[in-house]
């Protein structure tokens, strides 16, 4: 067993690549598959370079690992910065900012109606009445904030 553990073969290292595989099926995020993606390599380069030192490869492993999930986070941060030509696709409401509409039921208390397009949505604002028309000047939630035009 000692022997298995201070001379790891290429095996051993692929066959740890394979459980961290296995393990991101269950797991959350993107964790493991870096680490199964540094014991691949490492698994490689045991391939390649047979005598490697069982310290050594324990070490590279350890760097894969990092330089791995220092790239993943670098491509994740990347990617949250990047831009859309749909920044309001999945936020339908704020792209009623700066949108005149008209009043379906009166705003009473602070509170009423407009018709957008196809829907009802609920309005904040100074009291005014039906047929008035508002503009949205801000969205919080579902709950669009008017001001008389």
């Amino acid at each position: 067993m000692d022997e298995q553990f201070y001379n790891p073969s290429f095996w051993h290292w692929l066959a740890l690549a394979c459980v961290f595989f296995g393990l991101e099926l269950f797991a959350p995020g993107a964790f493991f598959l870096w680490l199964g993606i540094a014991a691949t390599a490492s698994a490689a380069l045991k391939f390649f370079v047979p005598e490697l030192a069982w310290g050594i490869q324990y070490l590279l492993f350890g760097i894969f690992s990092v330089l791995s999930l220092v790239a993943w986070k670098k491509f994740v941060r990347n990617d949250e910065d990047s831009t859309t030509d749909q920044p309001q696709l999945n936020r339908r409401n704020h792209g009623y900012k700066g949108r005149v509409l008209v009043l379906s039921e009166p705003i009473v208390n602070g509170f009423g109606k407009v018709r957008v397009d196809d829907s009802q949505w609920k309005v904040a604002g100074d009291d005014a009445a039906v047929g008035t028309k508002v503009k949205v000047v801000d969205v919080n939630g579902s709950i669009l904030h008017v001001e008389a035009v």
